[in-house]
């Protein structure tokens, strides 16, 4: 038989060079895959990127229980030979270095958001070692703790007696007081023989810090405060005077069951008694307060004031005060008790009364307030408040003084004093509000006072 040789072309030559270059390098990956990775590996090409690495998706169904689990991002991060992956994860292979590498799959970078990346920075990780250790320190303290003392002992070394815990809740009950419970303590101790003065000041000082409460002041008249209090009145210590006015004062001010029965107790003529004798500066101002507090909206109290010579006292104490405090009190109080009674009485023809506005009228008929400020000379004594320096002194008796005009418009005329001091004051007023409109300022409280005097002067002429 005879053999003819061919010519091997160049191109077939080539092509068998390529096949063999390609299977080393397939043996080549079998190799790295086999010493890297026991797990079943499910290469994918990635479209994406053009460089020599492939893609792969973990389908891992070995047992990972020993193995550290790593918490992939959005970046590419190494893995080490004994590392897991969570589930849904991409795991490639990079071609040029040999070495597996992780990143977040794709269902999982679309719902990783800038709070969830917020939230992974701040929380603090552990490792499984970390967590074993933690474990095991517990259960070491557990079993030390537990050889020298049974069960039994150990529970009941945490908690207390019963016992212990019902004398405890005992003296709490003791500790708790209701404000009644609280003033009858302070009266006992106002009453005792070993309390000290200073103690009974003190002692009157919360009493008047509780009566500002509408109940605690008709529980303290219920269980025989309001004798107490009169008691201090009388008193030849000038504090506890004081302080036994301010109690009285603060508990009947707007409070009318207290108002009704500190008058059927003879606060009012105690009050008075106070007045007319020679007492320091401060407990005339404390009792001053006590009667305004008193008076105000309660006719009855007012009519019992005029009719026990109430004025009287007043006109006493206002010549004496030379320096303006008490006669401003003074002046103050007599104006918010006409201005009541024509409030009560523009309310009658305004409006259809019922029953109780009708007695209220009824009532303020019976005060002849104004009858008895003429009577009295309140119409020479109140333009003397118009002497003071004080702005708001003279606000004030501008006030009264437009307030008792019905009846004192006659011996305004005849005042030439009076006349004098109104000329001079408005003068000295209407300078200060030019001043004012210089500035820029506007509602003037001097124009007020600008305006009641011209008011006065209108109804003088």
């Amino acid at each position: 038989m005879r053999f003819t040789s061919r010519p091997v072309r160049k191109s077939s030559f080539s092509s068998f060079i390529l096949t063999v270059v390609l299977l080393l390098h397939c043996c080549h990956i079998t190799s790295i895959l086999g010493q890297n990775s026991e797990s079943a590996l499910t290469v994918v090409e990635n479209t994406e990127e053009g460089d020599e690495e492939e893609e792969v998706t973990v389908v891992d169904d070995n047992d990972e229980e020993d193995l550290e689990v790593v918490q992939p991002t959005e970046q590419w991060q190494t893995l080490k030979p004994d590392q897991a992956v969570p589930p849904g994860s991409h795991v490639r292979l990079n071609l040029q270095t040999g070495e597996r590498e992780v990143r977040l799959g794709e269902e999982q970078l679309k719902y990783w958001t800038q709070e969830h990346r917020e939230k992974e920075e701040t929380q603090s990780s552990f490792s499984p070692d970390e967590l074993k250790r933690a474990m095991k320190k517990i259960k070491e303290d557990l079993s030390l703790s537990g050889k020298d003392t049974s069960p039994q002992e150990s529970v009941t070394s945490k908690y207390r007696p019963l016992e212990e815990l019902k004398k405890d809740m005992a003296q709490l009950d003791i500790l708790v007081e209701t404000d009644v419970q609280i003033m009858r303590r302070l009266l006992d101790q106002f009453n005792s023989s070993n309390s000290t003065t200073e103690q009974r000041l003190g002692i009157l000082l919360e009493l008047e810090y509780m009566v500002h409460q509408v109940d605690n002041a008709q529980n303290l008249c219920s269980m025989g405060g309001l004798q107490v209090v009169l008691e201090g009145l009388n008193s030849s210590d000038f504090r506890l005077q004081e302080n036994s006015a301010f109690v009285l004062g603060s508990a009947v001010s707007s409070n009318p069951v207290v108002q009704v029965k500190a008058v059927e107790s003879g606060a009012l003529q105690t009050l008075l008694t106070t007045l007319a004798t020679v007492q320091p500066l401060s407990v005339k101002k404390k009792v001053l307060f006590a009667v305004a507090s008193l008076l105000r909206h309660f006719p009855y109290a007012q009519h019992h004031f005029l009719s026990h010579g109430g004025l009287q006292v007043l006109s006493e104490l206002f010549r004496a005060d030379g320096g303006g405090v008490l006669r401003t009190r003074i002046v103050t109080m007599l104006y918010d008790m006409i201005s009541e009674k024509e409030l009560i009485s523009q309310a009658g023809l305004d409006s259809v009364l019922d029953a109780s506005h009708e007695e209220r009228v009824r009532q303020y008929s019976k005060v002849s307030l104004q009858g008895h400020l003429l009577e009295k000379g309140w119409c020479s004594l109140v333009p003397q408040l118009l002497e003071s320096t004080e702005h708001d002194y003279r606000e004030k008796g501008l006030r009264a003084l437009l307030a008792m005009a019905p009846v004192c418009l006659d011996q305004y005329r005849s005042d030439s004093a009076l006349l004098d001091s109104l000329l001079s004051l408005k003068d000295q007023y209407q300078e200060m509000v030019q001043s004012e409109m210089i500035l820029g300022e506007e509602n003037s409280y001097f124009a007020e006072i600008v305006e009641l005097i011209d008011v006065l002067q209108v109804k003088m002429k």
